[in-house]
């Protein structure tokens, strides 16, 4: 093998390498933007959707927590929910959309994927937990889901990102 040869070769694992660490850094962005644009799109069709908080009724908050109240793990929490579904469901919606937000934004991005992973357990464990078998409720997936971004925040494309350059270029002064 020649020295050109080697050379090459050296450039092409370079850049490999390169390709290998760009898409370590961005492999969150895609959950990233299917979560956020999923929540605030959940959010705005609560919202939207008039009959949605209702105490009663096709496809009302409240009908629907009285539909699950016997098989959720947490009754209790249906229970709560049942003492006032429209103040439930307004909750739940504009959480949803802070959540969605929060997390397309990257805006106190780890406290929005908490938020996320938070109204995921709710549902699973309320909505979803009659499913069966248990990979049937979508649910649970979403709280796993959220995890990554608990962890890892949103640390490319972001407000926290750009906060976080600001401080840092700040203490350099």
């Amino acid at each position: 093998m020649s020295e050109g040869e080697r050379v090459t070769d050296r450039r092409d694992l370079r850049r490999r390498d390169e390709l290998r660490e760009a898409a370590a850094r961005y492999a969150l962005l895609p959950l990233r933007v299917f979560l956020g644009v999923t929540f605030v799109y959940a959010g705005l069709d609560k919202l939207t959707d008039p009959g949605f908080f209702a105490a009663e009724g096709t496809g009302s908050i409240g009908e629907v927590m009285r539909g699950v109240r016997d098989t959720s793990a947490v009754p209790w929490l249906v229970d709560l929910a049942l003492k006032n579904p429209a103040g439930f469901g307004y909750a739940m919606a504009f959480g949803e959309l802070a959540v969605g937000l929060g997390t397309l934004a990257g805006l106190f991005a780890r406290v929005a994927a908490l938020g996320g992973a938070c109204l995921s357990l709710s549902l699973w464990l309320t909505v979803s937990w009659q499913a069966d078998p248990y990979y049937l409720g979508n649910d649970l997936a979403y709280l796993m889901a959220w995890l990554p971004l608990v962890l890892a925040g949103a640390p490319l494309l972001s407000l926290d990102a750009l906060f976080a350059a600001r401080r840092r270029r700040s203490r350099t002064r």
